[in-house]
């Protein structure tokens, strides 16, 4: 297939808007899950500041379906650095017992207090995310009430990309396709039925380490594999 560039316009718009953070520091952070969009981010972000402090939330460390992502990302852009930190909605997951034993101690978290915690471990007054208007009619509506792509030090360069947008630049700049659990819309390993297929086929280690985290979590499976055997 023909390599595609994105938009030049659409290019010098977020160009923009990542200078103007460039102007006023040279080391931000960006919450990369090394999904498309984030890969992209990451892309455009290590070619301008001089360091890129990228973090990553799992749910369960080490899988080496990411890990080989964070390998090539390292080697690509010498001048990041991979923080790794649990995901926050494990404080949902452990304190409710969602595949595991109920933790009732448990604090919750949300994103805004990772990036608060990260913010302060960092001394950074800028991190970036990779979501766009075109994800969800909440991230639309969230994104238009910001004024050149940035709210209170929270940097969002993608704000008005396309899907077509994201697959053409990085088809054009020749990154790795990311990881597609599904060929619905694209998400980050967890609990559902299409990722634990993926990994079953794909790569069955990283499964039994998951279930070894979260040993309830083989339900998912279970389940699924009855109702086909019903179907036939």
């Amino acid at each position: 297939m023909e390599q595609v560039p994105v938009d030049m316009n659409l290019i010098r718009k977020t160009q923009k808007c990542i200078d103007r953070i460039r102007q006023k520091t040279d080391t931000v952070v960006l919450f990369c899950s090394f999904g498309k969009d984030s890969l992209v981010l990451l892309d455009l972000l290590a070619h301008e500041f001089d360091k890129v402090i990228c973090v990553f939330m799992y749910f369960v460390k080490g899988l080496e379906h990411v890990e080989k992502y964070i390998r090539w990302a390292k080697i690509k852009y010498p001048n990041i650095e991979i923080e790794q930190v649990p995901h926050w909605n494990l404080t949902y997951i452990l304190r409710s017992g969602m595949f595991c034993v109920v933790n009732p101690k448990v604090k919750l978290l949300s994103l805004a207090d990772m990036d608060k915690a990260i913010r302060l471990k960092y001394n950074v007054d800028y991190v970036f995310y990779g979501m766009k208007k075109a994800d969800s009619m909440n991230r639309r509506l969230m994104l238009n009430t910001y004024i050149d792509c940035e709210n209170n030090g929270k940097v969002y360069p993608l704000a008005d990309w396309t899907q077509k947008d994201i697959l053409s630049y990085i088809k054009f700049h020749k990154i790795p396709n990311p990881v597609r659990y599904s060929k619905n819309a694209s998400g980050g390993c967890g609990f559902n039925i299409e990722c634990f297929l993926w990994l079953r086929e794909n790569y069955p280690r990283d499964l039994q380490e998951i279930l070894k985290t979260f040993p309830m979590s083989e339900k998912i499976l279970f389940e699924y594999d009855d109702k086909q055997k019903r179907s036939t």
